[in-house]
């Protein structure tokens, strides 16, 4: 009998809800039933971890222009570019971008480097696109970066407002968390606010379907609703709050209307918030992500400071996170604008303090570029040597292309990462490789103030190092050994825990004691400053005279355009740039190619039919896209999900068509509400292929993804290839292969089986229309010995049913299978569990299978 098989106790490297994992070096994963983030909840991409920790397409090695080089060679070449760089043109001429996929150990020894020793504040993070603005927020409420709830108000609360947030897919496990508890208490109420319908407004009592930016006048609405119905408390106002009489005069002034909703739709929702004392506004990435995103955040806090709902149970606003550790790195001072410990640059005390226990030889004086300034000087030439850190910001930052064009013209550019190409990789002048998930040891913090650890269960794959250790060799050979000779993650946080200690006297909310005399190896899931505190119940704010402020707001001009508005976001099984979540086949098979949402009215007057693709354009750049014809997006808005990369896609880099537009106090971009250009995608023909091997995205439309048996990619173009084998060999990249060929002259339909003896290795299917053919079963017969006519027919027979495009990613449970289910008789998503284990794992799809059932029910009406 084998040995039982190891599990380490670690946490997820998705989303920023922090949820625990037990992994294997097997890849097994299972919920943490300990973590109290998750009890032992998994959404589809924290259970298909396992699938990601091959070492297929890892970066093993350093390189140096392409070449594979020593580390002595590469950290030397650094050294040396980046101290000539700061002799010559001043430490503002460097600058590191980095992530909030990188651990608190990390973090903290980037931003020690750069501010403390290199002496500028040049280094901003990803976390700077998901959260800024609700930084900015909190610190102009508040006084400091501070997260008032915790999740367990998710179950106390009797109201829960949602804004701006798909938290069935974005954060599942929290969505699973809020299910549970409305289940428990039926007289919870749930609010969504949201331009889209989206699979968390299936959990909501009321969806109010806002114009884009339509937050701030909502809340202004509110706000004045309070004040004219005696719904504030003034005992809290007058102990706790400043700025009160200013803030309910703007809001008057306001138009709840423009926020888009009706008379009656306002009045039910400032009943309902009015009347319930316990309520919960969670809010993420449709406020975060505006060019008023900071109002929109104070906009929602002056509500719960003019009522005092605020750090009691049930009761608060609450900023979910979209990274793992984005919380981490605004606690060590990641962002530009920010020193560790929630301290401030600007300050001369704080500067000191930190300078004096870093015995650091100079520190920054004036906050750094903020993301999109920082690849604007880019652009410019100011930036000299560049390091960018577990991030892809080709990819994910506004004007894409643009951002891409401006590292090409960094004299010199390293990057830090696990896989071997990604599209900022591609423009780099040395390549580090890091060690990833699994693989390296540190902490993480999550939403609501909890700091777990990660934890190694797979050994450092060929030459790769942790990144705090990259950091620490670099500093060291820039002069800095002393400083940063750190030998384990472990004394980092110890560090970071005594300057928690050195810098209480300034009064910040940032107290790490109770982790001081902890064991770092056994440190378990534990909230700063401890467990279960929520702040400002009892005031106790961090502006100098201890009291929150109030903001007034204005509401912007509702939007006025005859360009479509383009809103950006995610899918339910992928994460951010796909690195990691797109090398898991049974995520991939969700929803495989870029894709935008239309509304039917909109397809019509664009003459779209279902399959067709849509061309996006404007000043910026252009995409072409599966067009989704959906009632989820309201009339002239579009939606895309923003994880497809130029690696996996010829067109679908939706961010190449956000306008760099940020918010003027937080300098978070506006991803929402790009205007765009719109027309049908005049193809000439449309191809489809699946393959045991990678294949490659190519032509007009070019869309490859992972599959259960291989790879799978959606093909368009303007011009009919003359010669079909050689087109799809060249997709394909299969040596030796013999080809069997089906063609229909009259309908123009080519079919091709590439076989390796009796071994099916390759599909090609070509169609002046849209391929019309079960995916899925052709998927699967990859591998086979399948025989060529069969392989070619493109459906299933009778004795081999096609289960169809995968809605439940956890078991491979497919729509077919489901509606069949249903037809027999499983007509609750309990009964549908039963009959085809869908929904029973993580539960991410279950908004999807009450969809299902909800249309069977509409169609047996129509009968």
């Amino acid at each position: 009998m084998s040995a039982p098989q190891t599990l380490t106790r670690t946490t997820c490297p998705y989303c920023g809800v922090g949820c625990g994992l037990l992994a294997g070096a097997d890849g097994s994963i299972k919920g943490d039933p300990d973590h109290p983030a998750n009890y032992g909840r998994l959404c589809s991409k924290g259970a298909a971890l396992g699938q990601t920790i091959d070492l297929a397409g890892r970066l093993l090695a350093p390189q140096i222009n392409g070449q594979e080089a020593s580390w002595d060679e590469t950290l030397g070449l650094m050294a040396e570019t980046f101290s000539t760089a700061i002799r010559d043109h001043g430490p503002d001429s460097v600058a590191f971008y980095i992530s909030g996929q990188l651990l608190t150990e990390d973090y903290y020894v980037a931003n020690k480097l750069m501010k403390g020793f290199i002496g500028s504040a040049n280094i901003d993070t990803n976390s700077r696109l998901c959260m800024a603005s609700s930084v900015a927020g909190h610190k102009r409420a508040f006084g400091s970066d501070t997260v008032p709830g915790t999740y367990a108000d998710l179950e106390e609360a009797d109201l829960i407002v949602l804004v701006g947030s798909n938290l069935a897919w974005c954060h599942p496990v929290l969505h699973q968390r809020i299910a549970a508890a409305k289940t428990a208490n039926p007289n919870m109420k749930v609010v969504n606010i949201d331009p889209r319908k989206t699979a968390t407004t299936d959990l909501a009592d009321h969806h109010l379907r806002i114009v884009p930016d339509g937050d701030t006048a909502l809340f202004n609405g509110l706000l004045a609703h309070l004040a004219d119905t005696g719904q504030l408390d003034d005992d809290y106002l007058k102990k706790h709050v400043t700025g009160r009489r200013p803030a309910i005069t703007q809001a008057r002034l306001g138009d709840p209307l423009e926020s888009g909703l009706t008379e009656a739709e306002l009045a039910q929702f400032y009943q309902l918030w009015a009347g319930t004392e316990k309520v919960v506004t969670v809010y993420s990435q449709g406020v975060n992500q505006s060019k008023c995103g900071t109002d929109k955040v104070n906009a929602i806090l002056n509500c719960h400071l003019a009522t005092g709902r605020i750090g009691k149970p049930g009761c608060g606003p609450f900023s979910v996170t979209g990274q793992p550790n984005a919380m981490g790195g605004r606690e060590v001072g990641g962002l530009s604008n920010m020193l560790a410990n929630h301290l401030d640059i600007e300050n001369p005390d704080h500067r000191a303090s930190v300078r004096g226990f870093w015995q650091s030889p100079t520190i920054c004086t004036q906050p750094g570029l903020k993301a999109v300034d920082l690849f604007q000087a880019c652009a410019d030439g100011k930036i000299k040597a560049l390091w960018v850190m577990s991030t892809n910001p080709a990819v994910s930052l506004p004007d894409a292309d643009g951002v891409a064009a401006a590292i090409a013209k960094v004299p010199f550019v390293a990057v830090s990462d696990i896989m071997a190409r990604t599209d900022t990789g591609d423009l780099a002048d040395v390549l580090l490789p890091a060690t990833g998930w699994g693989e390296k040891d540190g902490t993480v913090t999550n939403s609501e103030r909890r700091i777990s650890r990660q934890r190694a269960f797979l050994p450092p794959p060929g030459a790769s190092r942790p990144d705090w250790k990259i950091i620490c060799d670099l500093a060291a050979r820039m002069g800095w050994a002393e400083s940063f000779n750190f030998s384990s993650p472990a004394e980092v946080f110890a560090e970071y825990v005594a300057l928690s200690g050195a810098t209480q006297d300034f009064h910040r909310d940032l107290d790490l004691s109770i982790f001081a005399d902890m064991d770092y190896a056994k440190l378990l899931p534990t909230q700063w400053p401890q467990n279960g505190t929520r702040f400002f119940a009892d005031g106790g704010f961090f502006h100098g005279n201890g009291k929150a402020r109030m903001l007034p707001v204005t509401a912007p001009a509702p939007i006025q355009r005859d360009a479509f508005t383009l809103n950006t976001g995610r899918n339910r099984d992928q994460w951010h740039t796909m690195s990691r979540s797109g090398k898991a086949p049974r995520l991939g098979a969700h929803l495989a190619e870029p894709y935008v949402e239309i509304h039917p009215v909109d397809a019509t007057s664009l003459g779209l039919s279902a399959g067709d693709l849509l061309a996006l354009r404007n000043r910026y750049g252009q995409a072409v896209l599966r067009a989704l014809i959906t009632d989820r997006s309201a009339p002239g808005q579009l939606f895309a999900p923003m994880h497809w990369t130029r690696q996996q896609s010829t067109s679908g880099c939706i961010n190449t068509l956000t306008a760099p537009v940020v918010d003027p106090v937080s300098g978070q971009p506006a991803s929402k509400c790009s205007p765009v250009a719109a027309q049908k995608f005049n193809a000439a023909w449309f191809g489809f292929a699946a393959a045991l091997s990678p294949l490659r995205a190519a032509g007009a439309y070019g869309a490859v993804a992972r599959s259960l048996t291989g790879w799978q990619g959606e093909y368009a173009g303007t011009e009919t290839p003359e010669n079909w084998q050689e087109f799809a060999d060249d997709l394909l990249g299969l040596d030796n292969c013999q080809i069997t060929e089906l063609t229909d002259l009259n309908q123009r339909l080519t079919r091709l089986a590439f076989y390796q003896g009796d071994r099916l290795v390759g599909l090609f299917f070509a169609s002046p229309e849209p391929v019309s053919l079960a995916r899925s079963f052709a998927v699967s017969l990859i591998g086979t010995t399948t025989p060529p006519l069969q392989a070619l027919a493109g459906r299933s027979g009778a004795d081999q049913p096609d289960p169809g495009a995968t809605v439940c990613a956890c078991l491979n449970v497919g729509i077919n299978t489901l509606r069949t289910a249903i037809t027999a008789g499983a007509t609750t998503v309990e009964g549908l569990g039963e009959a085809t284990c869908a929904g029973t794992s993580c539960g991410s799809c279950k908004p999807e299978l009450a969809s299902l059932i909800a249309q069977h029910h509409i169609g047996m009406a129509a009968e």
